[in-house]
Order: C-alpha cells, then structure tokens, then sequence
C-alpha cells in the first residue's frame, strides 16, 4: 500500500507507507464574499429523541451556506519567471554571455493557479493556504460581487502552510469568525464551500469523521479535522464551517486514490489557524519556543529495556549546541523527557507542539529520566526557551505535505500505467526543477511493462520525479504536448525520453536516455 502525496500547482505521486493508493492532496478552495456576518445563523438544536428531517436539515444548510458565502474570495495568482543561473561556479562575462542567450532563447513562463481564502476582518484580512500563494509574484483577490483587488502577503507559516493576505477595499467586508475547533464532535455537520475545478459557488455538505487526524503528509504542527464533506483540487484555504456559519477549520488536504475526492478530507483546525493569525498580525511570523533539541518518542520497547513505568515520553538524541536552550539548561543525549510543567508528555510530536505554544524567553520545567550506570534518575530542569527558527521555505524537504491547487491536474496518458503532471512548487524544490521544462513522473504502475524497463545499469530505467524533457525528439513543455505525443504510438512503437534526474545526495542532475517499445 502507498501513500501518495500531490501539491498546488501540480499532482504528484511520492512516498510509501500503509495505506493502498492513497494520495494526500493539499486543496485549494474558491470561497465566496459578500454581507458582513453580524449574527451567526439560527440552526437547529436537537433535543433528545428527536428526529430532525430532512427538510429542515437543508433549510439549515441553505442559511449558513447564504451567510458565510459573502465572505469567501476567490484568489488567482500568477507565479514568478524562473531565472537561468549557473550553478556551482561564480560568474564571468562569457558565462553572462551564455546565460543571455538562453534567456532570449528558452522559453520561460509564469505558473498560474486558483485557489481560495477567506476574510476574517473587516478592513480585508484574508486567512488561505501558503501553498495557494507561495512563488507568487501576483495576487489577485475577487469578491463574490465580481470586484477585484490585488493582495500582498502579510505574513505566512509554512509549519502550518498558512499565509494572511490584505486588501484595500476602501470600504468595511464581510467576514467570518473563528469558532472554537475543540467544542467540535465526530458526527457534528459541517459545510465546505469552494470552487473545485474552477467551479465557483460549490457548498458540499458532510459530517466531521475524526478530530486531531495526524497524516504522512503533516508537520508536528498540524493535526487535521478530517471530514467526509466533499473537498476536491482547487479548494485549499476555503473555510469548514459549522451549523452556526463559524470557522472551524481551513480546508487543505485530501486523501484519494484517484487525485479527486474519495470522501476523505482534512482541514487545519480553527483553533492553530487563529493562533497563527494572530502571530503573524503581532510579529509578521509565527514565534514559537524553542528547546533546541533532536527528538524521538518512547515506544513499548524503549520503556521496557529502560524500565519505564509506561511507553510515553521524549528521547533526547541530540542537543544542538551547547549555546542552545537545552545546552544552556544542562540537558544531556539520551534524557527522556516525561512532562512538560507537570503535564505528561505523550510522544515527541507532543513535546515539539507543546514547546512551541509557549513564548520564545519564558521558562518551564521539564520531568526528564536520566541514567546513570543502570538506574535512571528523575530530576526536574528549568529551560528559558529560545525561538523556533524560521525554516529557509527555498530549501526545505517539508514540501512533501503540499498539495496541489487546481491549476495543473494529474493526467494519465496514453502510456499504460504512466502518470505525469506538471512541474509544481514543491518538486521545484525537493528536486531543484524550478525553471527547467518537462514533465515529472508522478507513477508508475507496477503492473505496467514500464515498470520492467531496465536502464543500461540494470536499474529501473524510469522512476518517479524524473523529469522527461524530450519525447522522440520533441521538446515537452507540458503535459498536454506529452499526450498528443502519446496518442501517436501504437503497439510495437519505439519510444525515447530525454529525461533529467535529480540526485540528492549530490545535489546534482544527471541527464540520462530512456529507450524501450510500446507493448
């Protein structure tokens, strides 16, 4: 079983895990503006034993789908031209002279995708996904009156993949409000409304199936709603909202075995959502504490060779720099860390969590079990916490949870058991593609004889994230022209790739012929 994760700009298939074919994909939702929302809508309050019909159940999803609509963007965003720079060596006039003449003679072209926001201040604060607006050079918002305005980043997380856009209207909005998303129960309605596939105007109902859903996909930050209202590309950064109209989540992954909705959505619940709204309004950044450490979790079989009385708890593996929180505090390797100011610690996603909810400068008090010979000893430690930096969002490897936007969809070709789409922000920097032209493997069935292709060293001759650049001669721009190359084979059709692989131990891209027949 697989897990597969697709991001904004594109669909992409990665990863392996547990479950069967399953693909992650971070939404990008159209919501919709309108009236200021003074008054949460009336809803239905079930008393005990009561029957609630179905009739009264739609006039319900009818009244805060009509309050909440008006304060739902669309946003459209056109991405950065990629530049042509050297790599590895500094820069001299015959190579400015090279590097013009591909400028004038590559083409290159702005990304563009749709997605969705919506407003949570009147004066036009806008709550989306990061990824809906990440390697953006323009923002554009349109209210559900048709008018337009164009938006700048105020701030964004990429721990959580949420950014805060503003607006200037010139006049007060309508907006929503952030609801309480620990108040929030497995069978409670719920509503997403979004633009899936560019349609705008769409409100899915559905029930909330979980709470504090954690995914492959997932920083230690995000523990999801997960929710079977109907959530498809091109939803990311739409609100789910409650019977009373209030936010109680942002819409932002699916998990599918198609690339479209398989009745299995996530949003970031409204209570994180709220917090780093606010941070980033206070700092222009999120800040969070900092212990300055490399975890691990206990498990059954940790707290059983080291005597623990139950399987929870943080291992320290490393500490990093004795100039660090934990190095200023005398926290040591191989410390396990049991509780955080008396409260027990679940796992090290919990203490990570934990630690970075409070102020960068304040100080709390760690339970730790420290060995000494083969006794382990419980002492308390006092950390001023530092802050959390902020990850180089060019370069980090965290892109496997972004999913994509609607903008460039999965598209199965022609090639039996070959799936390609197109280059999206996150391959861009997992595998350094960014301003380079092609197509990337996304999958590859196993069934498929593509998948016996061997390579002239006997390793498998095409692999996901390879980047197919040429097609029997025929320079590939998008997946568009891969298909209409495509459709020109038949059985016993000779193929060739020209195709670019990126090598991450290297950090280098190794060019590489890939030759076999259509059967």
């Amino acid at each position: 079983m697989n897990w597969v994760y697709e991001r904004k700009e594109s669909g992409f298939l990665l990863g392996s895990g547990f479950l069967a074919n399953i693909t992650f994909v971070f939404l990008a939702i159209v919501l919709h503006s309108a009236n200021a929302l003074a008054q949460p809508p009336e809803t239905f309050k079930k008393t005990k034993n009561e029957t609630i019909s179905p009739e009264r159940l739609s006039s319900s999803f009818a009244e805060v789908a009509k309050r909440v609509e008006p304060a739902v963007v669309n946003i459209d965003t056109k991405g950065k031209i990629p530049d042509i720079k050297l790599r590895g060596k500094d820069s001299s006039s015959e190579d400015e002279d090279i590097m013009d003449y591909f400028r004038r003679s590559v083409p290159r072209r702005p990304s563009y995708a749709v997605g969705s926001g919506f407003i949570v201040d009147p004066r036009g604060y806008i709550m989306t996904n990061y990824h809906v607006v990440e390697d953006s050079a323009k923002i554009t918002v349109r209210l559900r009156s048709g008018e337009e305005y164009q938006a700048k980043i105020i701030g964004a997380d990429d721990l959580t993949d949420l950014a805060v856009l503003k607006i200037d209207a010139g006049k007060l909005l309508p907006f929503l409000s952030f609801g309480n998303s620990e108040d929030i129960s497995i069978g409670d309605w719920v509503l997403a409304i979004g633009s899936p596939f560019g349609l705008e105007q769409t409100v899915t109902a559905g029930i909330i199936s979980q709470t504090k859903r954690e995914t492959p996909a997932a920083s230690a930050f995000q523990k999801f709603i997960q929710t079977d209202a109907a959530i498809n590309r091109g939803n990311s950064g739409g609100p789910l909202v409650d019977m009373r109209g209030n936010v109680i989540g942002v819409n932002s992954q699916i998990a599918t075995s198609t690339g479209d909705y398989n009745g299995i959505g996530f949003a970031l619940p409204a209570n994180e959502a709220s917090y780093v709204y606010t941070q980033i309004l206070q700092h222009g950044k999120v800040r969070r504490g900092f212990l300055g450490v490399a975890l691990d979790s206990v498990k059954k079989e940790f707290a059983e060779v080291y005597g623990l009385p139950q399987a929870k708890g943080a291992i320290i593996t490393q500490v990093l720099g004795t100039d660090s929180a934990a190095g200023n505090a005398g926290l040591l390797k191989d410390d396990i860390v049991v509780a955080l100011n008396g409260i027990p610690i679940e796992n090290h996603q919990d203490l990570i969590a934990r630690i970075a909810s409070v102020v960068p400068g304040e100080y709390v008090m760690l339970t730790v079990f420290r060995e000494f010979g083969k006794t382990l000893t419980k002492r308390t430690i006092t950390v001023r916490l530092g802050e959390r930096p902020v990850d180089d969002l060019g370069a980090s490897d965290d892109s496997k949870r972004k999913l994509p936007v609607n903008s460039t969809p999965v598209n199965t070709t022609p090639l039996k058991g070959l799936t390609v789409s197109e280059i999206d922000a996150a391959n861009s920097r997992k595998n350094r593609f960014k301003g380079k032209q092609g197509v990337i493997v996304t999958k590859i069935d196993p069934e498929s004889y593509l998948a016996d292709v061997k390579g002239s060293n006997g390793d498998d001759a095409l692999k996901e994230n390879d980047l197919i650049q040429r097609f029997n001669r025929a320079e590939i721009e998008n997946v568009k022209g891969f298909e209409k190359k495509a459709t020109e084979l038949k059985g016993g059709s000779a193929v060739v790739f020209h195709i670019l692989r990126y090598d991450r131990q290297s950090g280098l891209f190794n060019p590489m012929v890939v030759q076999f027949t259509v059967k």
